[in-house]
């Protein structure tokens, strides 16, 4: 049985946009389950395994006087990406019940599209931004807010096992002005409940959250609250730094593009395009047979941050080098003014091949040059000052 609904346990407050007061919560309960256990847990799509970030590290990049720079590796473990022509702002909140090194047993990660936008944790006495242009259009008071809603998690500090709460909600703005806003809550990597802001009730994942969705869904003043937060206060902020970060969110880099093989033992030639130092994120890359792309023979890597703000991917494919065909890399990105192609040149393979043949026979050509020269110089003869042994010189043929 899930502890929310346990009467030993009492479930936490969901951090509420305008919390009156924070619950006071002080359970004990001996712990008998490690809280470094191995177990991976993946409350939301497109985050990875807690426990894949606990052995990865990523977790320190939270820690307090690390640089804002080092979030950016947080990307790809963002909650999912928005598609192009949409933008979104994203709270992702992580407690835990037994915090360790580079574990805090709060933080607040707050995503606008694919970057950064401000970081509290349990070891911070403030929220900080994370991008520059997030910190300088905004006063302290601002700032301030930001650290009372994270402090609200400090009272779900207890002695029992090891527990993870995870919340994520927010708010994405289309391209056509509609907008959309989310409210999801997992306990222990399981689905336990989310808001329908239409209806304001909870709904429960299973029946060990129906204790919980009952009593939230009492909470009508604080129901009122998420479904004026997802629909207008979200979305104002979301605004707010769409027009702030403009430089960053909504630049456009091109793509460059490599093209490169590999043999392999089998005889197959594996052809791999490297793309990379694009923005944004989103991109289509596909390897072309004579003009006509061949998706499904396609294998892609992922797309990857490369450091510096930008994003980086890279697709192979294995062809039969014996067949004669035209193979190129086709690329699609929202940076360009139309798709490009680069072809893979089959002879560029050759050069080393073809290099190797001509040393060769250079080599066996000097050889045979040297033996001729012996058979026209078949003996020696006593050399000019007397030297024996000095060959004499041969008459030209």
């Amino acid at each position: 049985m899930l502890p929310y609904s346990s009467h030993v346990l009492h479930p936490p407050v969901p951090p509420h946009p305008f919390p009156s007061s924070p619950a006071s919560l002080s359970p004990s309960t001996p712990s008998s389950l490690s809280p470094w256990s191995d177990r991976s847990v993946s409350p939301f799509p497109g985050l990875p395994p807690t426990g894949a970030l606990l052995r990865a590290g990523t977790t320190s990049c939270l820690l307090p006087g690390a640089p804002w720079q080092g979030l950016l590796g947080l990307t790809p473990s963002s909650p999912s990406l928005p598609p192009s022509g949409l933008h979104s702002r994203r709270v992702l909140d992580t407690v835990v019940s037994k915090p360790g090194p580079g574990l805090p047993w709060f933080s607040r990660v707050v995503f606008v599209d694919d970057q950064v936008n401000y970081v509290y944790t349990s070891g911070m006495q403030r929220a900080k931004p994370g991008p520059l242009w997030m910190a300088q259009p905004e006063g302290p008071e601002f700032w301030d807010e930001r650290t009372l809603w994270g402090q609200r998690w400090q009272t779900w500090r207890h002695s029992l096992r090891f527990h993870i709460i995870q919340t994520m909600f927010g708010c994405d703005l289309r391209e056509d002005n509609t907008v959309r806003g989310f409210y999801q809550d997992s306990y222990d990597g399981r689905d336990f409940l989310t808001f329908d802001k239409e209806t304001m009730t909870w709904v429960a994942a299973d029946i060990g959250a129906q204790i919980t969705k009952r009593r939230w869904d009492a909470e009508i003043n604080d129901n009122q609250g998420w479904k004026h937060y997802l629909e207008e206060t979200c979305i104002s902020w979301l605004r707010n730094s769409l027009e702030y970060g403009k430089e960053t969110l909504q630049r456009k880099v091109r793509p460059t593009a490599r093209v490169s093989d590999r043999s392999s033992h089998d005889g197959l030639t594996t052809l791999s395009c490297t793309i990379s130092g694009f923005y944004p994120r989103d991109i289509t890359v596909t390897w072309l047979k004579n003009g006509e792309s061949r998706q499904q023979e396609t294998y892609s890597e992922g797309i990857l941050p490369s450091g510096d703000g930008t994003y980086q991917t890279w697709v192979t494919m294995e062809i039969d080098p014996k067949i004669k065909a035209h193979y190129s890399c086709h690329v699609e990105h929202e940076s360009l003014l139309e798709p490009f192609s680069v072809p893979w040149e089959p002879n560029n393979s050759l050069i080393p091949v073809l290099a190797g043949v001509i040393s060769a026979v250079v080599l066996i050509g000097g050889i045979i040059g040297v033996v001729v020269w012996k058979n026209k110089c078949p003996g020696k003869e006593p050399g000019v000052g007397g030297f024996p042994g000095f060959p004499r010189p041969c008459t030209p043929a």
